[in-house]
Order: C-alpha cells, then structure tokens, then sequence
C-alpha cells in the first residue's frame, strides 16, 4: 500500500451517511459500501466517483455513522483528510467533497487539481 492504514483519514458526515444508506436500501444492496474514487478528467484535471461496490484487497476502510466507505491505494494519496458531505442548496443537492488536498476546485465541486 502506498498509505498505511494508521495514517490515512477520511470522514463522512451524518446527513451524507444517512443518504447513503437510504440509496443502498432503495437499491437492495445490503451487502455494498460506498466507494470514492479519483479519476482523471474533469474541467481541472481530476474527478471524484462515488459507486456501490464490495472490498477489495488495498481497499483503506472508513466506517462511520452505520456506513463503510471504501477508497483504493491510488484514489488514497488525492482525498485523505477529505470529509464526505450531502449538501442541499438552491443550485440543486449532491454528495460534495470537501478536499484539503485540492489547490483549485471547479464551479461544480466535481473535479479538482490537487497539490
């Protein structure tokens, strides 16, 4: 693993974990986590994915407020210290990132350019 599972922090909050559950219901995924990932692309060089998905090997695992979240060793190095949100505004509601990692973010809040 390129980060040690001591080191490596993540969170996410109560509201965006009650959504999760929620759609993991809805879906009949009982046995899924959320997964975040980074993915090239974007209007600043990197996006963020969110996706129903089981562990896997170099999986880092987060459990907080009855959720697991799962983010791969790659994914690892642009979000940890991120924080996992569900914001709802009148632009619309989404799931949002809030990266201390990221040096510029676009309008959307869906992609960045990390340090």
């Amino acid at each position: 693993m390129l980060h040690s599972p001591d080191t490596f922090k993540l969170s996410i909050t109560e509201k965006a974990a009650e959504k999760v559950k929620a759609a993991i219901e809805k879906q009949g995924k009982t046995d899924a986590a959320l997964r975040v990932y980074v993915a090239g692309g974007g209007c600043s060089g990197f996006q963020y994915g969110l996706a129903f998905d089981k562990q896997s090997g170099d999986d880092h695992v987060i459990e907080a407020h009855g959720v697991k979240v799962l983010v791969d060793d790659k994914s690892a190095q642009y979000v940890d210290g991120s924080e996992i949100d569900y914001v709802e505004s009148v632009m619309g509601e989404g799931f949002m990132v809030n990266n201390p990692n990221a040096t510029e973010t676009c309008g959307c809040g869906h992609s960045f350019k990390p340090k």
